[in-house]
């Protein structure tokens, strides 16, 4: 079975907890949803309402909101492939409400998501940056390489001193792959 192939198998029959959630794709009435789910997180850098509306719009396809049983948007993941390596689907955020962290949904979001995006763009990469004091993200992210099979590499991407409003910590860039085509 094909990397692809086994990112889509992954997709189906994942079931990480007795909670399900629908993977879906976001849309323009999910950027508020985002927004607070991000500013909620206390981890992630926030980025203006507008940036999620936009993301919510304009990147759809690589990205993937977690609904509950009622609907309830609980989970998003946002990312995009990357202009100069359009195999490369880069994970700006994951967040997931507090009221449900620790079942898996952020694990069954990025393996949905990269799985739509094998089928229907091609997937060799997954990439992300961390800052070294994320432990939950760095495990997150670990594990799905440890699932699919796939190396993990990590190098600084933007050091602290890349950042112009200081007292950030660096980027450390994680990249999973190559997964294989199909």
């Amino acid at each position: 079975m094909t990397a692809h192939a086994e990112l889509a198998h992954y997709r189906k029959t994942f079931t990480p907890t007795p909670f399900t959630v629908h993977i879906d794709r976001p849309g323009p009435g999910d950027g508020p949803l985002l927004w607070r789910l991000a500013r909620d997180s206390e981890t992630l850098d926030l980025n203006s309402s507008y940036s999620y509306l936009l993301w919510s719009r304009d990147f759809a396809g690589t990205s993937a909101v977690a609904r509950d049983a009622s609907g309830r948007t609980v989970g998003f993941v946002s990312g995009y492939l990357r202009p100069d390596d359009p195999g490369t689907l880069f994970i700006w955020q994951v967040a997931v409400d507090a009221s449900v962290r620790g079942l898996g949904i952020a694990g069954t979001l990025l393996d949905g998501l990269s799985a739509r995006v094998a089928e229907e763009q091609g997937l060799r990469f997954l990439e992300t940056t961390i800052s070294p004091g994320n432990l939950a993200s760095q495990r997150l992210f670990a594990s799905y390489a440890e699932r699919h099979g796939a190396a993990l590499t990590r190098e600084v991407l933007f050091g602290d001193d890349a950042f112009p409003d200081g007292g950030h910590e660096p980027e450390v860039l994680h990249r999973i792959g190559p997964f294989r085509a199909a």
